[in-house]
């Protein structure tokens, strides 16, 4: 008898060049990120058209960024696992489905409290998609350019945050706040039967979960066109015992995970204190709805470029000491923002080197954490340190309120902001100073 020859589908990936199959997967993942970050920072956009139509005031309006950022929170905790269990491709297109809807549902709200529920379930869907669009993304990637191409495909992500910017400073004073909650929602539910006809599964995934040898091998096909995959067994990581969330923990990978969640956790309280009321801040300092909205399009704008560089620089360097100089960085131009609002061009400058260094940053820490969970944890471990820092997202969202409300002046309410900043870089340089062995992962029993 012949015997089977066996390969690990990650040892076909690194052989062969990045094909036209891979790029599609990436694309259609881009677009899914993209769109979820047009969605969330919709509501940063129409914070001030809400304030004009309905008289709130920005401690009510609070809640309304909170409860978006905590709905994101629940369905990266919930879903991650989901995706570990059913398999990444189920997860994406239903939680793009279930966005889609929410958001279109949130352009009829008649009141404040009405926005506020619906957000929160818009958030639960877009806090699933992403996750899972990164752990896809990350397991159709060669090892020598994971970085670089995680980074990329996130990159919709400010993209998709800076186009709702650009979309809100014509479309709500045409159409009104509405008109952006629609087209919101429009975009992912037409999405949805191109990601369910064209999006393969992960085919790492697949092989963790013994599925047929047949299967894999025609998702694999397209990569290794010049490899005759017929009668290969394929492996991937040995599936663990008992739940994901223990595989954090087990290995040497505690120390890691923890500075990993405290650096999710800094980055988006920083991240989103500044998405959520720069539209607003612009606007009390003198500045048009139209122009506002531009101004603080710039930050995502800043990320995008600064996302592309340090992705392609965590690549050939330390990515830890990437991470690190690129959030002290971030720190910086947040503090400038404080005396920068006297000067346009000043203050649009510090918009981008903010965004540069913090949503660029934030973009990069995923791609890491993508690479430092084994395969049967992975998605599990990008939602969970997503979920943690959505954690960090809705006290910045919510804390923004309170320091203006303290009636301190500008410079030393963007002081405060920096410090998430500082602490995000501590963060990536302990970890990078940390040497931990791969996990040990127990296998599971035989059945």
């Amino acid at each position: 008898m012949t015997a089977t020859r066996m390969t690990d589908v990650q040892d076909v990936i690194d052989a062969n060049p990045l094909s036209a199959f891979q790029k599609r997967v990436i694309a259609l993942c881009f677009l899914v990120v993209a769109i979820d970050g047009f969605d969330t920072a919709a509501i940063g956009f129409i914070a001030p058209a809400l304030r004009a139509q309905w008289g709130v005031t920005p401690a009510q309006l609070a809640p309304l960024f909170g409860a978006g950022l905590f709905g994101l929170m629940v369905g990266a905790f919930v879903f991650g696992p989901l995706a570990d269990r059913w398999g990444r491709k189920p997860v994406l297109v239903a939680t793009t489905v279930f966005f889609g809807l929410a958001t279109l549902a949130s352009a009829f709200a008649t009141s404040v409290e009405m926005l506020t529920v619906l957000r929160f379930v818009t958030g639960i869907g877009l806090g699933g998609a992403m996750p899972a669009a990164i752990t896809l993304t990350s397991e159709f990637c060669p090892a020598r350019k994971r970085s670089s191409l995680v980074t990329l495909m996130f990159c919709g992500f400010t993209i998709g945050s800076a186009a709702a910017g650009l979309a809100a400073s014509h479309i709500v004073g045409a159409f009104g706040w509405q008109g952006l909650l629609v087209l919101g929602g429009v975009l992912p539910l037409v999405l949805v039967p191109v990601l369910a006809a064209v999006l393969p599964e992960s085919p790492r995934y697949l092989a963790l979960r013994q599925a047929p040898a047949a299967r894999i091998a025609a998702i694999m096909q397209p990569i290794a066109p010049a490899t005759d995959l017929s009668g290969l067994r394929f492996s991937s990581a040995v599936r663990p015992r008992g739940l994901p969330i223990a595989q954090f923990f087990r290995g040497g990978l505690a120390t890691g995970t923890l500075l990993i969640w405290t650096t999710f956790f800094m980055s988006l309280l920083v991240f989103y204190l500044l998405s959520s009321w720069l539209p607003l801040l612009i606007t009390t300092a003198g500045f048009s709805l139209a122009n506002a909205s531009l101004m603080a399009a710039t930050l995502a704008t800043g990320g995008t470029i600064g996302a592309v560089l340090i992705g392609r620089l965590m690549d050939r360097f330390n990515p830890h000491r990437v991470l690190g100089f690129a959030y002290l960085l971030a720190g910086a131009f947040v503090m400038l923002l404080g005396s920068a609002t006297a000067l346009p061009w000043l203050l649009v400058f510090a918009i981008f080197g903010a965004g540069f260094g913090v949503a660029g940053a934030q973009v990069g820490v995923n791609a890491l954490a993508a690479a430092y969970y084994p395969t049967a944890a992975r998605a599990t471990g990008v939602s969970w340190a997503n979920a943690v820092g959505r954690i960090g997202s809705v006290l910045g969202s919510m804390v923004g309120g309170f320091l203006l409300s303290l009636g301190w002046d500008l410079a030393t309410v963007f002081t405060v902001a920096a410090l998430p900043a500082f602490l995000a870089a501590l963060a990536m340089f302990a970890k990078g100073v940390t040497r931990q062995p791969m996990p040990a992962i127990v296998p599971v029993a035989a059945e």
